[in-house]
């Protein structure tokens, strides 16, 4: 039985597997998935809990909905009342024609001037999954501040959290791996001015560095620019606790028959490294890297609570989580908080259950057992 096998024998594994998979899809796909533009307001339509769905009144039989807006607010209660205009029933579609957009466009702001460039243009369509077949909206879970769709939000918003994990172990990991590679194989002096740096890297607060940094960067960067540069910082953090493992790995593996024989034959040092000695980590490197993607994904989080990371009108599960600050809005409307922080919980909670199940999936004490 091979560890794939093993793997899908695990039930919690398999659900994270499933989960994330779904997550990635429906956040890349944004465009397609949500009904709508993630910056357009809608008109009086601050802070509208998530839109009732009628099946069977007056206007029919089937999924329908009907314009809702805010009225004026009671100055004496505070109260705003929902408006809801009945005479206007939209009926639920699938594959519903709607505002226009560039799947899969794709920017990037690149050295020397960091200026955002477009690497591919994207796919034009206006197709959406879901939407309405009138003038009324279908906002699944409400509206913010802004009168802007909240599921919408969260999707686009999914891109940035989502995607801040896979590049960030796309540094951290070939770093750690090539300095831990390099210092467990050559040891000596080399050995040991790697591994005090390595320390002296591991000492540092990560969260305070990421504050501190983040409080000093320029107020006019893009978020695109914020983006990379978080990726950057935490990058520069999460390698060094993983060259330690990875040297104390190689000082055991370099003295294996295999590697001494590539050295007897002539190999270079770096080839023997790359080729021979970092391979036989791989079953660390794949389980450690699940279980490094949620640091990434609660440090940007994190960042975006406290207003150091993306920053509004631009989405990512951390900006919208930061209304949580505010008590008001947890006790009135409960929508603006729950969704990303579930999102988060849920997010971490399955790169954990897939990293479990590699590990033991990979673990040669539990295939020999």
């Amino acid at each position: 039985m091979n560890w794939w096998q093993r793997l899908k024998k695990n039930p919690l594994a398999r659900f994270g597997a499933i989960l994330l998979l779904i997550f990635y899809i429906s956040v890349f796909a944004a465009d397609f998935v949500a009904p709508y533009d993630p910056y357009d307001a809608q008109a009086n339509g601050s802070l509208l809990p998530p839109t009732q769905i009628y099946w069977n009144d007056e206007a029919g039989f089937g999924p329908h909905v009907y314009p809702t807006t805010q009225g004026k607010t009671d100055l004496e209660t505070g109260d705003r009342k929902l408006i809801v205009d009945r005479q206007k029933p939209a009926w639920l579609r699938l594959f519903v024609t709607g505002a226009p957009y560039q799947m899969f466009k794709f920017s990037l702001p690149l050295p020397p001037t960091f200026q955002e460039v477009e690497i591919f243009g994207g796919i034009p369509g206006n197709l959406h999954l879901f939407g309405t077949s009138g003038d009324a909206k279908f906002n699944l879970l409400g509206t913010d501040e802004q009168g802007r769709d909240q599921f919408t939000r969260l999707l686009h918003g999914g891109r940035i959290s989502l995607s801040i994990g896979l590049l960030g172990i796309a540094i951290t990991f070939p770093l750690g791996m090539i300095v831990g590679g390099i210092s467990g194989y050559f040891g000596g002096w080399t050995d040991s001015i790697i591994m005090r740096l390595v320390e002296v890297l591991m000492t540092i607060p990560s969260l305070y560095l990421l504050v501190a940094l983040a409080a000093v960067l320029p107020p006019g960067l893009s978020s695109s620019e914020k983006f990379i540069l978080i990726v950057l910082i935490t990058s520069f953090i999460a390698w060094a606790g993983l060259a330690r493992v990875i040297r104390g790995q190689v000082l055991s593996i370099k003295e294996r028959e295999f590697v001494q024989a590539a050295k007897a034959m002539g190999g270079d040092s770096f080839y023997i490294i790359i080729r021979h000695v970092l391979p036989q980590t791989a079953s660390y490197i794949i389980i450690s890297a699940t279980l490094a993607v949620p640091s990434f994904i609660v440090a940007e989080s994190v960042l975006s609570l406290i207003g150091l990371g993306i920053q509004q009108p631009d989405p990512s599960w951390g900006n919208m989580l930061s209304l949580a600050t505010n008590a008001s809005i947890l006790v009135l409307q409960p929508w603006l908080v729950w969704p990303p922080a579930l999102l988060i919980i849920l997010t971490v909670l399955a790169f954990n259950l897939l990293g479990d199940g590699l590990r033991d999936a990979l673990d040669p004490r539990s295939i020999r057992r």
